[in-house]
């Protein structure tokens, strides 16, 4: 038990420890102190409507990294999360403004919108991994590209944009679609999507833990020989899990597009599946890790806005954060090695003992 909580906990400290580091020599070197910078970051969590955007941004990279993370359960790389939620983002938005329903059916709908599409952009990489054995990762770069193209047309005049003020977006969400949330008054109102997105991370859990499909989709990203020949249905366990993880990428933009815009713009927030990447890495696929790694994530960049007060550039923020991506990989691999390692002294101390209670039952 004490060596499965290191295995999980351990990594993620250790590349957090070292990401403050590296920040800490590269603002030394630039003659910044260190010291002013953090308090600086830490500070304006605690200013305006910073806690509130923390935690709504959080929700946002959650969703990502829990798109993320089913593909890494079944040793998928679905780098297309970014495309597959920007492409969702947008169709979910151009069907919400265009019908007038009810409260309630018209916000469902436009979330049924969003999953299916999202759903449907990753069942192309996922036919030709099955079906001609193109890598995912070469797909899902090139789907990326496509879904940048794709939405640029839709939000274009000459398909479903408008103009808003000086840029171009799809047709406002009526009222009736938004989600409410909770009004904290000068401190911001929080997304109601920040509870569904804690419900789809406790579906993802219990789907992982709790059924014989979670069950066969580690199985299969363990050791796809293995369960084959188990009777796990290798094809199928690859459809389903990019199906799921697209379908998951699909909420990702919902928080903000039913909390805040109501509207799909041209200069709409991207990089969110880009960065749905570190969070699973640095959450080790695991629900509750993963929503630690959104909010700090969520945290240095909203944090990043203070260091301007103390005269230190916002990028400091940026190194931190891919410093985060590499070494936590880094460490995974140490404690792996680690564990081996001590697992290795465990058994041959055991085997020590049993040889001597062997000796000693042959001397008597």
């Amino acid at each position: 038990m004490r060596t499965t909580l290191r295995g999980k906990l351990l990594p993620p400290v250790l590349a957090i420890v070292f990401s403050v580091l590296l920040c800490t020599i590269a603002l030394v070197i630039s003659g910044d102190n260190p010291l002013d910078a953090f308090g600086a970051m830490i500070g304006q969590l605690f200013r305006g409507t910073t806690a509130v955007d923390t935690l709504n941004s959080g929700a946002v990279y959650y969703l990502a990294g829990l798109a993320v993370a089913i593909g890494f359960q079944m040793n998928l790389f679905n780098i297309g999360v970014e495309g597959q939620y920007r492409f969702a983002a947008v169709i979910a938005a151009i069907i919400g403004g265009e019908i007038v329903l009810p409260p309630g059916i018209h916000t469902l709908v436009i979330i049924i919108v969003a999953v299916v599409a999202g759903s449907f952009y990753a069942l192309i990489p996922a036919l030709l991994k099955v079906y001609r054995g193109v890598s995912e990762v070469i797909s899902t770069i090139m789907l990326n590209a496509i879904a940048i193209g794709l939405i640029a047309y839709l939000v274009s005049t000459d398909a479903f944009g408008v103009q808003v003020g000086n840029n171009i977006g799809t047709r406002p969400i009526e009222e009736s679609g938004w989600m409410p949330g909770i009004p904290f008054g000068d401190n911001g109102t929080l997304f109601g999507f920040v509870f569904v997105a804690a419900l789809v991370g406790f579906g993802y859990w219990v789907l992982l833990n709790r059924t014989r499909f979670g069950f066969e989709l580690k199985a299969s990203g363990e050791s796809p020989t293995a369960a084959t020949a188990g009777g796990v249905d290798a094809r199928k366990m690859i459809m389903t899990a990019m199906l799921l993880s697209g379908g998951v990428a699909g909420l990702t933009a919902l928080p903000e597009l039913l909390g805040r815009d109501h509207e799909y713009l041209q200069t709409s927030p991207a990089g969110y599946g880009f960065a749905g990447i570190a969070v699973a890495l640095l959450g080790r696929n695991h629900p509750g890790g993963i929503a630690l790694g959104a909010v700090l994530w969520a945290f240095l960049d909203k944090s990043a806005v203070s260091l301007d007060n103390v005269g230190v550039p916002q990028e400091i923020t940026t190194i931190m954060q891919g410093a985060i991506v590499l070494s936590v990989v880094i460490a995974y691999e140490i404690v792996r090695r680690m564990e081996l390692a001590a697992e290795q002294r465990r058994v041959g101390r055991q085997l020590g003992r049993d040889t001597s209670d062997v000796a000693a039952g042959g001397s008597v």
